[in-house]
């Protein structure tokens, strides 16, 4: 594979799942970790990511306030006018990070009147804005990478939350393996979330639909909202059509 091929496929794998990790490159392309290391640099040098320790960020992801570098930012969006309807006055809701949340925060009414839980400080400076809303944002350890807090003192405080409605974005999503990601301890971090909310929605831009990672955090049986930016008829969606699952 040539240099820029491998160029475009990191640069799609960050778009897609906002993180990369090195091992994870080394086995996808079949090189040496000094070969996806240089190109790392590369492409951190030409500004297109973010290089840290194992892998590298989307630039969007470290830059939650710079519209400019959102990746599908129009996608994400339609999403959130998509997502707007399921939140009601008096709700108690759970959000994690990310792009889509944030953009999902940006289109709330400005009058809502609702109490919000979440882990991510960008998100709580967002909700911040609006005067009617609670905001409590859960502490403990602070991921550099998914810039979300996280650890046993977190969970712990998500076991005592009753939400009614959990606001997830998702770095993959598959009709078989359902909602997976790479890390750990963000993955505990997101199984706890299912099960201190009544509901579960997932924002998902439709490049991420049929992929999957390594780490299973919940089967499509209990995801309650599906939202993209597709039509809800479309054809790509056919094979998340569970009894369950209501796709938006």
């Amino acid at each position: 594979m040539l240099k820029k091929e491998r160029h475009d496929f990191v640069m799609r794998q960050i778009n897609l799942h906002n993180r990369v990790l090195t091992s994870d490159l080394v086995q996808l392309l079949n090189v040496s970790e000094d070969t996806i290391r240089r190109d790392l640099q590369e492409l951190a040098d030409q500004g297109q990511l973010s290089k840290v320790h194992g892998g590298a960020l989307s630039k969007s992801y470290q830059s939650s306030f710079d519209d400019s570098d959102v990746y599908a930012r129009e996608a994400k969006i339609l999403i959130a006018k998509k997502n707007i309807p399921l939140i009601k006055d008096g709700m108690v809701i759970l959000t994690g990070g990310g792009t889509s949340i944030i953009e999902l925060v940006k289109q709330l009414p400005e009058n809502l009147n609702a109490t919000f839980f979440t882990i991510s400080p960008f998100v709580a400076i967002e909700l911040a804005k609006y005067p009617q809303v609670e905001v409590i944002l859960i502490g403990g350890l602070f991921s550099k990478n998914s810039q979300v807090t996280y650890g046993g003192y977190v969970i712990n405080q998500l076991s005592e939350i009753n939400a009614d409605l959990c606001l997830l974005g998702t770095s993959a999503i598959h009709p078989q393996d359902g909602l997976t990601d790479t890390d750990w301890e963000i993955n505990q971090l997101k199984k706890a979330m299912f099960s201190s909310s009544k509901k579960a929605a997932i924002l998902c831009i439709s490049e991420k639909l049929d992929t999957s990672l390594r780490l299973k955090v919940a089967s499509l049986d209990n995801i309650d909202y599906l939202i993209t930016e597709l039509d809800p008829r479309a054809e790509e969606l056919n094979p998340y059509r569970v009894k369950t699952l209501q796709i938006l």
